[in-house]
């Protein structure tokens, strides 16, 4: 892997976060009291930087936003509150990191309205800019122009380690590059999450990956058309898979296919874009290549079920009755079934389109209610079942249940060992395996400090049962929990949660 040099790390880096702000090259250069072909030496890595400068150039963009510091965020929660008020449900992390890779399949230029500012996302975004995308802010908004030619030597090989995401890059760039190397990712530690499926499945595509120390080496001659069987009906395999073949002349049918809401949502910008997907909603699609994708877009991407989930989560876990604003009910209508069954009150207060015309919303109302254990196992399976990233939010729920709830969370390896966590908050949670807990309610849940877990659903729910637990707890390196949602704290603030963002070197 060629390494890009320390300076252009940072050159890419600053480039990111300025556009994140919208501000351009001149505008910087002004408030550095220096020239604009000075930022753009900055920002190609070509001038080396003093501390002072780099410190200023923070100050600029926000030190929040830049990643060059060794800042620790953590979370202080004083619990035991009721929350009331109403919260909107922002855009899906899981859709917008699959878009931005595909934008790149588009010659022209793409916009994508109402983008989550989160860590992903800008993980995303430097490792697209490090290739020469052309990419801005615009309020919310992104705006992503493609290069005339990509250059991955350039690669911004710290970005791409920090997010699972950069897998997503393999369908589109092999419509840009014969041969490439794309790091091997990092993302939430959840135990051996295999490449494999995509390997297997892109193969079929004519398309060669080998795996190396710290990289996958990809190339390829001729490009394809295929019938495809997933070796395992995974979200980002289904992705990649239909990027690769949006663009490969003929018909491509992808069989064991996830039907996910990233995955429908991919197919629509697809579809916008001219590439025509029949199945979409199921578990087979057939995909009819379109080579030339040259297209302005503006597109809204949909609206996070997962987001929805957690304040679901929230107000069962703290017995409280909030408005959650625009959930994506087919997503959630077999989670919201089991919190029924469970004796969780709440009403659909409102049925509507989201702006995409595609998504379907509803606002919930949750009301007061008392918890019991249902006598049947909890489980996730990939859609139409509960889903995957949802299992967490059953957790801190359970804990003010009436009775034994058994939660299965058969996906990974490690996540069941992260639900431990809450019992450093009072609750009572029995491992039978790395696989399975046991959880015990109601219990009264009390205050703790605890080190987030690097697993963003995980961290979630310690955060979601220290908003019930009584005392003041401190969730230490929340890092995990901005991966996946923007300005949580403030937005809990609102609902009356106490919370306090800390600040550490």
């Amino acid at each position: 892997m060629t390494h890009i040099s320390e300076w252009a790390k940072i050159g890419s880096k600053i480039t990111a976060h300025r556009e994140q702000k919208g501000m351009t090259q001149a505008g910087l250069a002004r408030l550095l009291k220096t020239s604009q072909s000075a930022v753009a030496r900055m920002e190609a890595g070509e001038q080396n930087f003093s501390t002072g400068t780099l410190l200023k150039i923070g100050k600029i963009l926000d030190k929040e936003l830049i990643t060059l510091s060794d800042e620790t965020v953590n979370f202080k929660v004083e619990g035991g509150h009721k929350l009331k008020g109403e919260v909107k449900v922002n855009t899906s992390k899981n859709a917008a990191v699959a878009l931005l890779c595909a934008s790149l399949l588009n010659k022209n230029k793409t916009v994508l309205k109402r983008m989550p500012r989160i860590e992903e996302v800008y993980r995303v975004i430097e490792v697209l800019v490090s290739l020469g995308v052309s990419i801005r802010w615009l309020g919310n908004d992104v705006e992503i122009i493609p290069p005339k030619k990509i250059n991955p030597r350039h690669i911004n090989v710290e970005a791409a380690m920090k997010t699972r995401s950069v897998l997503l890059l393999l369908g589109p760039l092999i419509h840009l590059l014969p041969a490439f190397r794309i790091p091997q990712p990092g993302g939430c530690k959840l135990g051996g999450r295999t490449v494999r499926p995509h390997l297997l499945a892109l193969e079929k595509l004519g398309i060669k990956i080998d795996t190396k120390a710290n990289y996958y080496e990809v190339l390829h001659k001729r490009l394809r058309p295929a019938e495809i069987v997933l070796y395992e009906s995974g979200d980002t395999t289904t992705e990649n898979v239909l990027m690769a073949a949006a663009k490969i002349k003929g018909k491509t049918v992808i069989k064991f296919a996830s039907a996910n809401y990233m995955v429908q949502d991919l197919c629509d910008f697809l579809t916008q874009l001219g590439v025509k997907i029949d199945g979409v909603g199921t578990t087979t699609l057939t995909v009819y290549g379109t080579p030339e994708i040259d297209k302005p877009i503006t597109y809204y991407p949909s609206e996070d079920p997962i987001e929805a989930m957690l304040f679901l989560s929230i107000a069962a876990t703290t017995n409280s009755s909030i408005t959650i604003k625009g959930c994506p009910i087919d997503f959630l209508e077999l989670e919201l079934l089991k919190l029924e069954k469970m004796g969780f009150k709440f009403k659909i207060l409102r049925r509507y389109k989201s702006a995409n015309n595609f998504t379907n919303l509803v606002d919930i109302r949750t009301l007061p209610s008392k918890l019991h254990a249902l006598e049947e196992k909890i489980y996730a399976r990939p859609f139409p079942g509960l889903n995957i990233d949802n299992l967490p939010f059953f957790v801190p729920i359970a804990t003010q249940a009436e009775g034994q709830t058994l939660i299965h969370d058969w996906v990974y390896e490690n996540r069941a060992i992260y639900y431990m966590e809450l019992n450093k908050l009072g609750a009572d949670i029995i491992l039978a395996d790395p696989h399975r807990i046991y959880v015990n309610g109601p219990t009264r849940l009390t205050g703790a400090e605890i080190i987030c877990p690097p697993a963003l659903r995980a961290a979630a729910i310690i955060l979601t049962a220290m908003l019930a637990a009584s005392g003041t707890s401190v969730l230490r390196n929340v890092y995990s929990i901005n991966r996946g949602y923007e300005d949580l704290a403030n937005r809990l603030g609102k609902l009356g949660a106490r919370i306090k963002t800390l600040r550490s070197f």
